[in-house]
């Protein structure tokens, strides 16, 4: 497993030059308005939107669980705990197809566990699915980015 860090950022190319040289890393995937960092050292997901204007820099966290017979076990321990917002599978979203769990902190804080399946779906374009349809309501989807 590897902490994701999903970031608003402002211009999305000198957000890239800038975390490729704090990390000394290139992107994993680059998409207009989109990138992230599969970084080693540290264990880190790092995830850009470019969303101008945007009043938090913070989009969301979460943990990206490299191996998908996880999943099941996490989903039991979240709902189990009664911490366990909402289940989504096989949504094409972030430019992969994964499975996702959310979970909302006390705070509106949302952390997303999720595992990919498919890294590089074809896309589809009315495939906007990124967020779950009860997601907080100041977020919204663009094209299959999600975005504050």
């Amino acid at each position: 497993m590897r902490l994701q860090l999903a970031l608003n950022v402002s211009d999305i190319d000198a957000a890239v030059a800038y975390y490729s040289r704090l990390f000394a890393t290139a992107p994993h995937k680059r998409r207009p308005s989109y990138a992230n960092f599969a970084i080693d050292d540290p264990a880190l997901k790092l995830v850009l939107f470019e969303v101008p204007g945007a009043r938090e820099h913070l989009n969301h966290i979460g943990v990206e669980v490299l191996d998908p017979g996880q999943m099941p076990g996490i989903q039991k321990r979240l709902a189990d705990n009664d911490i366990l917002a909402r289940v989504v599978d096989q949504s094409t979203c972030c430019h992969a197809t994964q499975d996702k769990l959310w979970s909302d902190g006390p705070d509106g804080l949302n952390w997303e566990w999720y595992t990919i399946t498919d890294d590089a779906p074809q896309a589809r374009p009315n495939d906007a699915t990124c967020c779950a349809p009860d997601a907080e309501p100041n977020r919204q989807t663009r094209g299959d980015v999600c975005c504050t």
